[in-house]
């Protein structure tokens, strides 16, 4: 049957109303409303370590801090322009480049909610000094990152061979990262069997090398007892043993003869209480940052603190018993207690902590 044209008009938005006021009204909607917010105003900025007019590429280091802000983001990825990524749910982040010389990156941000995400570049042009092949600034928190760093963990044969009263953890309680500063702390409690605890990072199995030089920025723990050191064995000791194999100690303090920092070689020619050492004393160890560096050539071992040369070794006649230097040797740093070295600890000690801004090789 066919409607008027009038009643048509007439019935047709009734019919509309009706359906807008069911699919509108009646019942209650309790859930949450749904959160439309997307990313935006995104900032990106990126400061080179070191720049000033002298260096405007940085001071060689390779280092970059980005800073970075966006509204309503939970988390950023950034894409350094290398093929290296990183995330992080913080406003800014360190990074540090290598490979030599003075090159473009070109630096993405992406900030994120959820599944959206908006994204902005940078170009920077750092520098980096020549050569650097092995690095750790220490910029992630947490624990040393498991690429880089291993652990030597227990109390060793004979207190690792020096009578040394402590027991190594990994446990973030005596080494942890935080501020970009790597922290190795030795404390006074009772723990499998020792009555104190600290932690003895290696590289062992991940990264060695053959000659060069290495920097570590570091800070001295203080306190009776305390043996810090900053040290190299060779790769090979698990087939020649020590001390074929050759031992580098860059840095090592007792706290027991606070200030006098030292350096020192461990061959078969002359081991343990080694004839070839040298030193310095520096009033501030425990309370300032210093750079201990050893440079190793195919001839020598030169040993300093920021740039002031306190040893050479480098013996006439070199040979296995006097330079097994000839091969890959792995970094070590340790906190020890007590032992051939370090000494009587002290009754009052409950703990120190030797800290580290970065570890750095060139070649």
């Amino acid at each position: 049957m066919l409607i008027p044209f009038k009643i048509h008009k007439i019935i047709l938005p009734a019919i509309l109303f009706s359906i807008l006021l069911f699919s509108c009204g009646g019942g209650s909607d309790d859930s949450d409303p749904i959160d439309t917010s997307t990313p935006s105003n995104l900032s990106l900025t990126a400061n080179l370590v070191g720049a000033n007019t002298n260096n405007p590429n940085g001071d060689g280091s390779g280092k970059v801090v980005l800073n970075f802000s966006a509204d309503n983001a939970s988390s950023y990825k950034i894409n350094f322009g290398n093929g290296d990524t990183a995330e992080t749910s913080s406003n800014s982040i360190s990074y540090t480049y290598t490979g030599g010389g003075i090159t473009n990156y070109n630096v993405f941000v992406s900030a994120y909610k959820d599944f959206q995400f908006i994204s902005k570049s940078i170009t920077i042009t750092i520098k980096v000094n020549k050569g650097l092949i092995f690095f750790d600034e220490f910029d992630t928190p947490g624990s040393p990152i498991s690429s880089k760093w291993t652990y030597d963990i227990g109390r060793g044969d004979n207190g690792w061979g020096n009578g040394e009263a402590q027991y190594y953890t990994n446990r973030t309680d005596n080494v942890s990262i935080a501020n970009g500063i790597l922290k190795i702390t030795a404390k006074k409690e009772s723990y499998q069997g020792a009555e104190y605890t600290s932690a003895r990072l290696k590289t062992q199995g991940k990264f060695d090398f053959k000659y060069g030089k290495v920097e570590v920025r570091a800070k001295l723990p203080q306190g009776g007892g305390t043996w810090p050191a900053i040290w190299m064995l060779g790769s090979n000791i698990t087939t020649v043993g020590w001390p074929a194999c050759g031992e580098v100690d860059i840095m090592e303090h007792a706290g027991n003869r606070q200030g006098i920092v030292q350096s020192a070689m461990h061959t078969p020619s002359s081991n343990g209480d080694t004839q070839n050492k040298g030193s310095q004393t520096l009033a501030d160890v425990s309370t300032a940052f210093h750079v201990y560096a050893v440079e190793w050539t195919s001839e020598k071992m030169i040993f300093s603190v920021d740039g002031v040369v306190h040893y050479t070794y480098n013996p006439a006649t070199k040979n296995s018993s006097t330079w097994p230097f000839n091969d890959k040797q792995f970094i070590i740093l340790n906190v020890a207690m007590g032992g051939s070295f370090g000494g009587a600890i002290a009754s009052n000690f409950t703990e120190s902590s030797m800290e580290i801004d970065y570890v750095r090789v060139y070649q």
